[in-house]
């Protein structure tokens, strides 16, 4: 029996020495990084505004605002936003997938063990067998251990790890881009609340003059030296500048129980600390945009992108891998004894080891035709990827002449707004020693009031494109050292959230 049992042992070792040499190279296409073409640098004509600098505050980019209060905004949008965790969360079920899909390279064993009792029929199959006092009851005792182990000749399982890696690393990057734009998101709403305030305080400043203005007409009316008409004219005025608040007001609400979401926090919370009139926080450092090519590396999406096509990539060689037998090793190993008090001896042990071979070798086609889906998903994937490298740079384009034409604009505007200012001062002068009637007045002070109005929502717009340059270059996470990604670098959700890394990130 010993002989027998090495025997088996030898053959087996045999086997598994034919199967691993012969299962070095997996089935199915490797993937290769896709290859894009980007210029060396930004159009002369979208940049000449841009400073030629290294990019080092990309990663926190909001701090060039110098504003205490958005800072303490993006760090509690990072402790507390829920989308962010939901993105964590991803992560964090990913990698359970990963470890499923990377169980099946190792063996399955389980422990088994059995009583029973058994009572043949005395006038059954065995009826010739039956003794003369017929067949009693038997007992029967069992413990061992059953093992399967499929051995990945073709690498079907090597390329599944590889997908369900690829689709890991693809959940850090939606982590990453749920970053990017949700500390856009927390410092676009701060800009906006900011000009929503300044033009609330430009239209109760303008209201305040021209309440002045009201009862100036009314005295020279009392005075006979104006008609009714000023009066009803300068009310008029005053009713549509009070009018105008309101909406700003409602606006204001809104931007704050926005915030309050992407906070996770108390609107009213909120409402406190945002309730004093701050100017509109303006950038005290040049842009830092780079060269194109750093898309690649530093957007989240198209990095997510390139991801999926990695993991579909690999999912192409499961099907191919079914066009060939699988093999496995399976045995068990145990006690088995009619009486408990024999479970130790060595009469008592039972094993048994084989070599199962599977091979659907005709399916209908159903094999091939899995094998050309992927195909077909993987191309869609690539194609995704490459829409996404020229979405993404169209949207830097975009932003960048957005921020570059702003600034002309909002040039002008503060020229325009002076010079109606002055206007407007001495319009009144004028009509206060009658050498002009009301409705220059009237013109004049509509004409401040509009100026204002489009110069605050330039000036919030210069800043607003400038956080869409940040988020269209994916700013807002540190591109870490590949080389010392570590695989216990995710934190778990009980702790302080922070960006993950990858421990199978080796296309950058």
């Amino acid at each position: 029996m010993l002989f027998r049992a090495r025997a088996a042992i030898s053959a087996v070792t045999i086997f598994l020495a034919v199967a691993f040499s012969s299962g070095c190279a997996p089935v199915g296409p490797n993937y290769q990084k896709p290859e894009i073409k980007t210029p060396d640098a930004w159009h002369e004509a979208i940049s000449r505004e841009m400073a030629k600098q290294s990019g080092a505050s990309l990663q926190t980019w909001w701090k060039i605002f110098d504003d205490p209060l958005l800072n303490h905004f993006i760090e509690q949008a990072r402790q507390s936003n829920l989308d962010l965790k939901i993105a964590l969360s991803g992560i964090a079920a990913s990698r359970a997938r990963l470890g499923i899909v990377s169980g099946r390279e190792l063996p399955n064993a389980n422990a088994f063990g059995s009583v029973s009792r058994l009572k043949h029929s005395d006038h059954g199959p065995l009826e010739q067998l039956t003794p003369p006092n017929g067949f009693s009851g038997q007992n029967m005792f069992a413990v061992g251990v059953d093992a399967l182990w499929e051995i990945d000749v073709f690498g079907r399982i090597r390329r599944q790890i590889e997908a369900a890696g690829a689709e890991y690393e693809a959940s850090i990057e939606d982590y990453r881009d749920v970053l990017v734009t949700l500390f856009a998101e927390v410092a676009l709403a701060y800009v906006e609340l900011r000009a929503c305030q300044r033009q609330i305080q430009c239209a109760e400043g303008n209201a305040v003059i021209q309440r002045k203005m009201l009862e100036l007409t009314q005295v020279r009316y009392d005075s006979g030296i104006a008609s009714k008409l000023d009066t009803a004219q300068a009310m008029s005025n005053l009713a549509n500048t009070e009018a105008a608040i309101p909406p700003f007001r409602i606006h204001l609400n809104s931007i704050i129980n926005r915030l309050a979401v992407l906070l996770d926090v108390n609107s009213e919370t909120l409402h406190a600390k945002l309730a004093e009139t701050e100017p509109i926080p303006l950038a005290r450092e040049n842009i830092g945009i780079g060269v194109p090519a750093d898309l690649l590396r530093q957007r989240p999406d198209i990095r997510m992108a390139e991801k999926q096509l990695a993991a579909q990539t690999a999912l192409i060689a499961a099907p191919t891998a079914d066009l060939y037998p699988r093999f496995a090793i399976s045995g068990f190993f145990g006690l088995e004894t009619g009486s408990f008090s024999d479970m130790g001896g060595g009469s008592s042990l039972a094993w048994g080891i084989k070599s199962p071979i599977k091979w659907n070798f005709f399916s209908g086609g159903k094999t091939r035709s899995k094998i050309a889906l992927h195909k077909e998903i993987a191309q869609q994937d690539l194609f995704k990827y490459k829409d996404t490298v020229l979405k993404a740079m169209a949207e830097v384009k975009n932003a960048m002449v957005a921020h570059s034409e702003e600034k002309i604009r909002r040039d002008w505007l503060l020229a325009a707004v002076a010079a109606t200012r002055e206007a407007v001062d001495l319009v009144i002068v004028q009509y206060e020693t009658g050498l002009t009637d009301f409705n220059n007045v009237l013109v004049t002070q509509k004409s401040l009031f509009e100026q204002q109005d489009k110069l605050v929502a330039s000036q919030a717009n210069v800043v607003l494109n400038l956080i869409r340059i940040y988020k269209a270059l994916g700013g807002g996470w540190p591109i870490e050292d590949e080389d010392n990604v570590s695989k216990k670098t995710l934190v778990s959700q009980s702790n302080t959230i922070q960006p993950p890394k990858s421990p199978f990130l080796s296309n950058f």
